[in-house]
Order: C-alpha cells, then structure tokens, then sequence
C-alpha cells in the first residue's frame, strides 16, 4: 500500500533554486516551504489545449482549473522525470515528448516554487486520475483565454505561463 501524500517526501529548493534538503509533503505545505514543482501544457495536434478541475480534495487550491499537469518533486527526482510521472498519474498521458519551457518562480501566501515547465503534444487519450480530476476537456487557445476571465484558475500556472498565454493571443483570428 503507498503511503499517504501528505507523508511523501518531496524536495525543497533554495532561493537560487538548487536542492537544499526534503521535508514531507505536509510539513511543506504547513510551513510554506520553498520547493519544486512541474507543470506540462498538454496540445493536441490541432493545438487545442487541455483544461481540467482538480478535485475538491487536492491539498492546495481545490476545485481550481488549470491548463498544465503536474506536481511536486519527490525527493532526489529529476525535473523531466517528474513531469512524465505527473502527466502519466494525472492525465494518464505517457509516450510523448515533453519540450522544455524552462523554469519559473512563483510565490504567494500557501506555497512557494521553483516550477519546471514543459509542453506535449498528443491526441492518445486523456485518462483521468479520480483523485486529482473533476473534470477535463480539449478547448482552443481562444476558449483557454475567454475561461481565464470567468472560472479560478491556478495562479502559478497563470503566472508562470504568463508568457506562453501571450503568445497564444497573436494566433487567434480576427
């Protein structure tokens, strides 16, 4: 049987954003400690985007929609194999190659991250983790941009994909 998520062991990140130790996953969350995270912009080829709610029960930010897979590093994990096992876990999405995006910081009052970012494209099917999605469905970039202004998305994921998201603009018609 795995172990709970909250007594996983994740690793913390300093300021400069190197590896500097591990806590568990809840003592990170409860003390807001400065960790690491990835996130995968999930395409198809006719470059629609995946959208998903994560479930009420996720430890930060429950209900809120986000347009990247991903999570919290595991102790001693590498960045890329993180993100295949997130995209893997949650979307159920393996095989394909992840771009790198590069990385970002993001802060506020629940958590702080150095966020390794990644994007793929694939038209395989989308298998949903229960645990983790509510709900998920393909929308264009123009759909992706008009649901920013009406439904509570993740804020690093806004963020941190800020320029990505202004990239998408320039594409649209009209």
């Amino acid at each position: 049987m795995d172990p709970s998520p909250a007594a996983e062991v994740v690793a913390l990140y300093d300021e400069a954003g190197r590896p500097c130790g591990t806590a568990t996953r809840a003592r990170m969350r409860a003390e807001n400690l400065r960790h690491a995270a990835t996130a995968v912009v999930v395409r198809n080829s006719a470059g629609d985007v995946y959208v998903h709610r994560r479930t009420d029960t996720k430890d930060l930010y429950p209900g809120r929609y986000d347009f990247c897979a991903g999570g919290v590093l595991r102790a001693e994990e590498d960045p890329l194999d993180s993100a295949r096992r997130e995209l893997a876990e949650e979307l159920g999405v393996t095989g394909v190659e992840l771009a790198p995006l590069g990385w970002a910081d993001y802060a506020d009052e629940r958590t702080r991250m150095r966020e390794f970012r990644y994007e793929c494209t694939t038209d395989g099917p989308i298998v949903w983790q229960a645990e983790e999605v509510a709900w998920g469905a393909w929308v264009t970039p123009g759909r992706l941009l008009e649901m920013l202004t009406e439904v509570p998305f993740m804020p690093d994921s806004v963020a941190n994909f800020r320029d990505w998201l202004d990239d998408l603009r320039p594409s649209l018609p009209g």
